[in-house]
Protein backbone atom coordinates (compact mmCIF):
# COMPACT_ATOMS: atom_id res chain seq x y z
CA UNK A 1 0.00 0.00 0.00
CA UNK A 2 1.70 3.35 -1.25
CA UNK A 3 1.58 5.92 1.58
CA UNK A 4 3.08 9.61 1.15
CA UNK A 5 5.53 11.60 3.65
CA UNK A 6 2.96 13.17 5.38
CA UNK A 7 1.22 9.60 6.40
CA UNK A 8 4.12 9.47 9.19
CA UNK A 9 3.38 13.13 11.01
CA UNK A 10 1.83 10.93 13.39
CA UNK A 11 5.16 9.86 14.74
CA UNK A 12 6.36 13.45 15.18
CA UNK A 13 4.88 16.22 17.16
CA UNK A 14 3.70 18.99 15.22
CA UNK A 15 4.97 21.97 13.71
CA UNK A 16 3.49 23.91 16.62
CA UNK A 17 4.86 21.88 19.10
CA UNK A 18 8.31 22.05 17.80
CA UNK A 19 7.48 25.83 17.50
CA UNK A 20 6.73 25.81 21.47
CA UNK A 21 9.69 23.82 22.57
CA UNK A 22 12.26 26.67 20.88
CA UNK A 23 10.49 29.31 22.37
CA UNK A 24 10.06 27.54 26.25
CA UNK A 25 14.18 26.71 25.70
CA UNK A 26 14.87 30.42 24.71
CA UNK A 27 12.97 31.91 28.10
CA UNK A 28 14.61 28.62 30.22
CA UNK A 29 18.11 29.62 29.09
CA UNK A 30 17.95 33.25 29.08
CA UNK A 31 15.81 33.63 32.50
CA UNK A 32 15.69 30.64 34.50
CA UNK A 33 19.43 28.79 33.88
CA UNK A 34 21.10 31.69 35.60
CA UNK A 35 19.55 31.27 38.90
CA UNK A 36 19.59 27.63 38.94
CA UNK A 37 22.62 27.47 41.06
CA UNK A 38 22.38 29.83 42.88
CA UNK A 39 18.43 28.45 44.00
CA UNK A 40 19.76 24.92 44.56
CA UNK A 41 22.73 26.35 46.89
CA UNK A 42 20.20 28.71 48.61
CA UNK A 43 17.10 26.05 48.85
CA UNK A 44 15.18 29.25 47.51
CA UNK A 45 11.76 29.21 45.78
CA UNK A 46 12.99 30.01 42.52
CA UNK A 47 10.90 33.39 42.33
CA UNK A 48 12.57 34.62 39.01
CA UNK A 49 11.28 31.14 37.41
CA UNK A 50 7.83 31.88 38.82
CA UNK A 51 7.72 35.30 36.88
CA UNK A 52 9.08 34.32 34.02
CA UNK A 53 6.73 31.24 33.58
CA UNK A 54 3.76 33.68 34.18
CA UNK A 55 5.00 36.11 32.14
CA UNK A 56 5.41 33.81 29.24
CA UNK A 57 2.23 32.61 29.71
CA UNK A 58 3.63 29.12 30.49
CA UNK A 59 2.91 28.40 34.57
CA UNK A 60 -0.27 26.55 33.68
CA UNK A 61 -0.63 25.82 30.22
CA UNK A 62 -3.16 22.62 31.22
CA UNK A 63 -5.70 25.15 31.84
CA UNK A 64 -8.80 25.11 29.31
CA UNK A 65 -9.33 27.87 27.41
CA UNK A 66 -12.86 28.44 28.97
CA UNK A 67 -11.18 29.54 31.96
CA UNK A 68 -8.56 31.67 31.11
CA UNK A 69 -5.92 29.00 30.07
CA UNK A 70 -4.23 28.00 27.01
CA UNK A 71 -5.88 24.73 26.96
CA UNK A 72 -2.75 23.11 25.70
CA UNK A 73 -2.68 19.38 25.21
CA UNK A 74 -0.83 16.46 27.25
CA UNK A 75 2.46 16.99 24.74
CA UNK A 76 2.76 20.51 25.04
CA UNK A 77 2.40 20.50 28.29
CA UNK A 78 5.18 17.47 28.80
CA UNK A 79 7.43 20.02 26.55
CA UNK A 80 7.22 23.12 28.63
CA UNK A 81 8.09 21.07 32.15
CA UNK A 82 10.86 19.15 30.04
CA UNK A 83 12.41 22.21 28.77
CA UNK A 84 11.99 24.00 32.03
CA UNK A 85 13.73 20.67 33.70
CA UNK A 86 16.35 20.91 31.34
CA UNK A 87 17.92 23.82 32.68
CA UNK A 88 16.48 23.78 36.73
CA UNK A 89 14.63 20.84 37.48
CA UNK A 90 12.64 22.67 40.87
CA UNK A 91 11.45 25.57 38.58
CA UNK A 92 10.13 22.41 36.39
CA UNK A 93 7.61 21.77 39.32
CA UNK A 94 6.22 25.18 38.96
CA UNK A 95 3.88 23.99 35.96
CA UNK A 96 3.87 19.94 36.94
CA UNK A 97 2.60 20.74 39.77
CA UNK A 98 0.03 23.43 39.16
CA UNK A 99 -1.77 20.45 36.68
CA UNK A 100 -1.23 18.19 39.73
CA UNK A 101 -3.14 20.22 42.22
CA UNK A 102 -5.53 21.43 39.88
CA UNK A 103 -6.54 18.28 37.65
CA UNK A 104 -8.79 17.01 40.41
CA UNK A 105 -10.70 20.10 39.90
CA UNK A 106 -10.50 19.85 35.89
CA UNK A 107 -11.47 16.14 35.84
CA UNK A 108 -14.63 15.96 38.84
CA UNK A 109 -15.24 19.54 40.18
CA UNK A 110 -18.28 21.03 39.73
CA UNK A 111 -18.49 24.08 37.21
CA UNK A 112 -18.73 26.80 40.17
CA UNK A 113 -15.36 24.93 41.49
CA UNK A 114 -13.87 24.96 37.86
CA UNK A 115 -14.78 29.06 37.85
CA UNK A 116 -13.54 29.53 41.15
CA UNK A 117 -9.85 28.30 40.93
CA UNK A 118 -8.92 27.34 37.99
CA UNK A 119 -9.21 31.34 36.22
CA UNK A 120 -6.81 32.58 38.78
CA UNK A 121 -4.30 30.02 38.54
CA UNK A 122 -4.97 30.27 34.51
CA UNK A 123 -3.97 34.09 35.48
CA UNK A 124 -0.80 33.47 37.30
CA UNK A 125 -2.09 34.91 40.60
CA UNK A 126 -2.27 31.73 42.45
CA UNK A 127 -0.21 28.44 42.27
CA UNK A 128 -2.15 25.06 43.38
CA UNK A 129 -0.77 21.36 45.46
CA UNK A 130 -1.81 18.83 45.79
CA UNK A 131 -2.31 16.93 49.58
CA UNK A 132 -2.38 13.32 49.62
CA UNK A 133 0.54 11.69 51.30
CA UNK A 134 0.43 11.56 55.03
CA UNK A 135 3.22 10.45 57.61
CA UNK A 136 2.14 7.00 57.82
CA UNK A 137 0.09 6.66 54.10
CA UNK A 138 2.96 6.95 51.56
CA UNK A 139 2.46 4.54 48.94
CA UNK A 140 -0.73 3.15 50.73
CA UNK A 141 -1.87 6.53 50.16
CA UNK A 142 -5.30 4.34 50.87
CA UNK A 143 -4.41 4.53 54.63
CA UNK A 144 -4.81 8.11 55.32
CA UNK A 145 -5.99 9.69 58.80
CA UNK A 146 -6.87 13.07 57.58
CA UNK A 147 -10.73 13.17 58.53
CA UNK A 148 -13.32 15.80 56.81
CA UNK A 149 -16.30 15.60 58.89
CA UNK A 150 -19.69 17.28 57.78
CA UNK A 151 -21.33 19.90 59.67
CA UNK A 152 -24.38 21.65 58.19
CA UNK A 153 -23.23 23.38 54.63
CA UNK A 154 -19.85 22.91 55.92
CA UNK A 155 -16.74 20.21 56.53
CA UNK A 156 -14.35 20.52 59.17
CA UNK A 157 -10.95 18.47 58.20
CA UNK A 158 -8.57 17.41 60.87
CA UNK A 159 -5.03 16.35 60.09
CA UNK A 160 -1.48 16.42 58.89
CA UNK A 161 -0.10 16.13 55.07
CA UNK A 162 3.40 15.47 54.21
CA UNK A 163 5.67 15.70 51.08
CA UNK A 164 3.70 18.61 49.61
CA UNK A 165 5.23 19.99 46.78
CA UNK A 166 5.22 24.40 47.14
CA UNK A 167 3.33 24.22 50.49
CA UNK A 168 3.33 27.37 51.76
CA UNK A 169 3.66 29.30 48.01
CA UNK A 170 0.65 27.87 46.84
CA UNK A 171 -2.70 29.69 47.89
CA UNK A 172 -5.08 26.45 46.96
CA UNK A 173 -4.45 22.62 47.85
CA UNK A 174 -6.57 19.76 46.83
CA UNK A 175 -7.05 17.81 50.15
CA UNK A 176 -7.96 13.92 50.47
CA UNK A 177 -9.80 12.97 53.15
CA UNK A 178 -11.63 10.40 55.19
CA UNK A 179 -15.41 11.00 55.01
CA UNK A 180 -16.78 7.54 55.66
CA UNK A 181 -13.83 5.16 57.76
CA UNK A 182 -15.56 1.93 57.05
CA UNK A 183 -15.11 2.47 53.51
CA UNK A 184 -11.41 2.50 52.80
CA UNK A 185 -10.49 4.24 49.55
CA UNK A 186 -14.43 4.49 48.89
CA UNK A 187 -14.38 6.87 52.01
CA UNK A 188 -12.07 9.38 50.70
CA UNK A 189 -13.38 12.38 49.13
CA UNK A 190 -11.30 15.36 47.66
CA UNK A 191 -11.65 19.12 48.49
CA UNK A 192 -10.11 22.26 47.55
CA UNK A 193 -8.65 23.92 50.57
CA UNK A 194 -7.09 27.81 50.55
CA UNK A 195 -4.09 28.22 52.38
CA UNK A 196 -6.11 31.79 53.98
CA UNK A 197 -8.55 29.74 55.00
CA UNK A 198 -8.68 29.50 59.34
CA UNK A 199 -6.47 26.26 60.84
CA UNK A 200 -3.92 25.83 57.86
CA UNK A 201 -0.34 25.97 58.61
CA UNK A 202 3.26 24.53 57.41
CA UNK A 203 5.99 22.85 58.69
CA UNK A 204 9.07 23.69 58.11
CA UNK A 205 10.93 23.30 55.19
CA UNK A 206 12.45 19.89 54.21
CA UNK A 207 16.05 19.71 54.11
CA UNK A 208 16.65 17.55 50.54
CA UNK A 209 19.11 15.86 48.47
CA UNK A 210 17.94 18.01 45.49
CA UNK A 211 14.91 19.83 44.21
CA UNK A 212 15.91 22.18 46.59
CA UNK A 213 14.23 25.37 45.15
CA UNK A 214 11.08 23.43 45.70
CA UNK A 215 9.91 23.73 49.38
CA UNK A 216 8.79 20.57 50.63
CA UNK A 217 6.59 21.07 54.13
CA UNK A 218 3.85 19.68 55.95
CA UNK A 219 0.00 20.81 55.68
CA UNK A 220 -1.28 21.20 59.41
CA UNK A 221 -5.68 21.23 58.95
CA UNK A 222 -6.47 21.86 62.51
CA UNK A 223 -10.12 22.43 62.54
CA UNK A 224 -10.78 24.13 59.09
CA UNK A 225 -13.93 24.23 58.30
CA UNK A 226 -14.61 24.72 54.25
CA UNK A 227 -18.09 25.30 52.82
CA UNK A 228 -19.84 21.95 51.54
CA UNK A 229 -19.39 23.09 47.96
CA UNK A 230 -15.76 22.86 47.99
CA UNK A 231 -16.16 18.87 47.94
CA UNK A 232 -14.61 18.08 44.51
CA UNK A 233 -17.21 15.36 42.93
CA UNK A 234 -19.64 13.15 44.97
CA UNK A 235 -18.48 12.25 48.72
CA UNK A 236 -16.59 8.82 48.37
CA UNK A 237 -14.92 9.79 45.30
CA UNK A 238 -11.70 11.01 46.26
CA UNK A 239 -9.56 8.26 46.24
CA UNK A 240 -11.03 7.41 42.27
CA UNK A 241 -10.48 11.20 41.63
CA UNK A 242 -6.59 11.02 42.99
CA UNK A 243 -5.76 8.03 40.94
CA UNK A 244 -7.29 9.49 37.74
CA UNK A 245 -5.47 12.31 38.64
CA UNK A 246 -1.80 10.09 39.00
CA UNK A 247 -2.79 8.39 35.29
CA UNK A 248 -2.55 11.68 34.06
CA UNK A 249 0.11 13.38 35.54
CA UNK A 250 2.77 10.69 36.12
CA UNK A 251 3.49 11.55 32.37
CA UNK A 252 4.51 15.23 33.84
CA UNK A 253 7.42 12.97 36.03
CA UNK A 254 8.95 11.37 32.91
CA UNK A 255 8.75 14.99 31.29
CA UNK A 256 10.54 16.42 34.46
CA UNK A 257 13.33 13.32 34.29
CA UNK A 258 13.90 13.98 30.29
CA UNK A 259 14.47 17.36 30.83
CA UNK A 260 17.55 16.82 33.49
CA UNK A 261 18.63 13.78 31.65
CA UNK A 262 18.54 16.33 28.34
CA UNK A 263 20.39 19.04 30.68
CA UNK A 264 22.73 16.83 31.70
CA UNK A 265 23.87 14.85 28.42
CA UNK A 266 23.97 18.15 26.49
CA UNK A 267 26.06 19.67 29.04
CA UNK A 268 28.48 16.46 29.15
CA UNK A 269 28.87 16.64 25.14
CA UNK A 270 29.76 19.61 24.94
CA UNK A 271 32.88 18.75 27.80
CA UNK A 272 34.25 16.06 25.93
CA UNK A 273 35.09 17.67 23.16
CA UNK A 274 36.55 20.53 25.37
CA UNK A 275 38.71 18.16 27.43
CA UNK A 276 42.06 16.87 26.62
CA UNK A 277 43.91 14.13 27.76
CA UNK A 278 46.80 12.12 26.27
CA UNK A 279 46.51 14.88 23.59
CA UNK A 280 43.34 14.84 22.32
CA UNK A 281 40.18 15.53 22.88
CA UNK A 282 38.19 13.02 25.51
CA UNK A 283 35.88 12.31 23.04
CA UNK A 284 37.84 10.86 20.60
CA UNK A 285 37.68 7.61 22.71
CA UNK A 286 35.65 5.12 22.23
CA UNK A 287 35.31 4.41 26.13
CA UNK A 288 33.79 7.76 26.08
CA UNK A 289 31.87 7.34 22.78
CA UNK A 290 30.12 4.52 24.18
CA UNK A 291 28.60 5.92 26.99
CA UNK A 292 27.51 9.37 25.34
CA UNK A 293 25.80 6.69 22.76
CA UNK A 294 24.05 4.93 25.37
CA UNK A 295 22.99 7.73 27.51
CA UNK A 296 21.37 9.16 24.41
CA UNK A 297 19.72 6.11 23.18
CA UNK A 298 18.22 5.60 26.62
CA UNK A 299 17.18 9.59 26.62
CA UNK A 300 15.68 8.63 23.30
CA UNK A 301 13.95 5.56 23.97
CA UNK A 302 12.53 7.40 27.17
CA UNK A 303 11.01 10.39 25.12
CA UNK A 304 9.07 8.41 22.72
CA UNK A 305 7.49 6.20 25.58
CA UNK A 306 6.77 9.48 27.46
CA UNK A 307 5.28 11.04 24.24
CA UNK A 308 3.25 8.09 23.49
CA UNK A 309 1.76 8.26 27.01
CA UNK A 310 0.73 11.72 26.28
CA UNK A 311 -0.59 11.57 23.46
CA UNK A 312 -2.52 8.97 25.16
CA UNK A 313 -3.53 11.35 27.92
CA UNK A 314 -5.03 13.61 25.24
CA UNK A 315 -7.32 11.06 24.21
CA UNK A 316 -8.70 9.74 27.22
CA UNK A 317 -9.46 13.79 28.02
CA UNK A 318 -11.10 13.93 25.14
CA UNK A 319 -13.22 11.37 26.22
CA UNK A 320 -11.65 7.98 24.16
CA UNK A 321 -11.79 5.58 26.74
CA UNK A 322 -9.28 4.12 28.99
CA UNK A 323 -6.38 3.29 26.24
CA UNK A 324 -3.95 1.94 28.97
CA UNK A 325 -3.26 5.04 30.26
CA UNK A 326 -2.79 3.72 33.42
CA UNK A 327 0.15 1.48 32.18
CA UNK A 328 1.62 3.64 30.30
CA UNK A 329 1.40 6.96 32.64
CA UNK A 330 3.12 4.31 34.99
CA UNK A 331 5.68 3.01 32.52
CA UNK A 332 7.16 6.58 30.96
CA UNK A 333 7.59 7.69 34.53
CA UNK A 334 9.20 4.49 35.97
CA UNK A 335 11.31 3.93 32.63
CA UNK A 336 12.17 7.91 32.23
CA UNK A 337 13.06 8.21 35.66
CA UNK A 338 15.31 5.00 36.06
CA UNK A 339 16.62 6.52 32.49
CA UNK A 340 17.29 9.94 34.16
CA UNK A 341 18.99 8.46 37.03
CA UNK A 342 21.27 6.58 35.00
CA UNK A 343 22.19 9.25 32.26
CA UNK A 344 22.84 12.41 35.16
CA UNK A 345 25.34 9.36 36.87
CA UNK A 346 27.47 8.83 34.21
CA UNK A 347 27.24 12.45 32.98
CA UNK A 348 29.37 13.13 36.26
CA UNK A 349 31.22 10.76 35.29
CA UNK A 350 32.33 12.00 32.19
CA UNK A 351 33.56 15.49 33.89
CA UNK A 352 35.52 13.19 36.50
CA UNK A 353 36.29 15.10 39.42
CA UNK A 354 34.77 18.24 37.80
CA UNK A 355 31.54 16.17 37.96
CA UNK A 356 31.80 15.77 41.69
CA UNK A 357 32.09 19.67 42.41
CA UNK A 358 28.98 22.45 42.58
CA UNK A 359 31.37 24.32 40.31
CA UNK A 360 29.51 22.43 37.63
CA UNK A 361 25.59 21.62 37.41
CA UNK A 362 25.89 17.96 36.66
CA UNK A 363 26.23 16.89 40.18
CA UNK A 364 22.71 18.78 41.20
CA UNK A 365 21.25 17.35 37.97
CA UNK A 366 22.53 14.17 39.63
CA UNK A 367 20.63 14.79 42.98
CA UNK A 368 17.65 15.92 40.93
CA UNK A 369 17.09 12.89 38.63
CA UNK A 370 16.78 11.12 42.28
CA UNK A 371 13.39 12.53 43.64
CA UNK A 372 11.66 11.13 40.01
CA UNK A 373 12.11 7.66 40.79
CA UNK A 374 10.23 8.39 43.88
CA UNK A 375 7.47 10.50 44.24
CA UNK A 376 4.11 10.79 42.01
CA UNK A 377 4.39 7.12 43.34
CA UNK A 378 7.80 4.95 43.61
CA UNK A 379 9.21 3.05 40.76
CA UNK A 380 8.32 -0.44 42.58
CA UNK A 381 4.98 1.04 42.87
CA UNK A 382 5.01 1.66 38.93
CA UNK A 383 5.97 -1.94 38.33
CA UNK A 384 3.27 -3.19 40.73
CA UNK A 385 0.47 -1.21 38.92
CA UNK A 386 1.96 -2.20 34.92
CA UNK A 387 2.27 -5.46 36.28
CA UNK A 388 -1.88 -5.04 37.32
CA UNK A 389 -2.56 -2.94 34.04
CA UNK A 390 -0.67 -5.38 31.32
CA UNK A 391 -2.02 -3.93 27.72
Amino acid sequence: MASSVNDFDLYRPSEEHDMLRDAVRSLAEAKIAPYAAEVDEQGRFPQEALDALVGGDLHAVHVPESYGGSGADALATVIVIEEVARVCASSSLIPAVNKLGSLPVILSGSEELKKKYLAPLAKGDAMFSYCLSEPDAGSDAAGMKTKAVRDGDTYVLNGVKRWITNAGVSEYYTVMAVTDPEKRSKGISAFVVEKSDEGVSFGAPEKKLGIKGSPTREVYLDNVRIPADRMIGAEGTGFATAMKTLDHTRITIAAQALGIAQGALDYAKGYVKERKQFGKPIGDFQGIQFMLADMAMKLEAARQLTYAAAARSERVSAGSGKEDLTFFGAAAKCYASDAAMEITTDAVQLLGGYGYTRDYPLERMMRDAKITQIYEGTNQVQRIVMARNLP
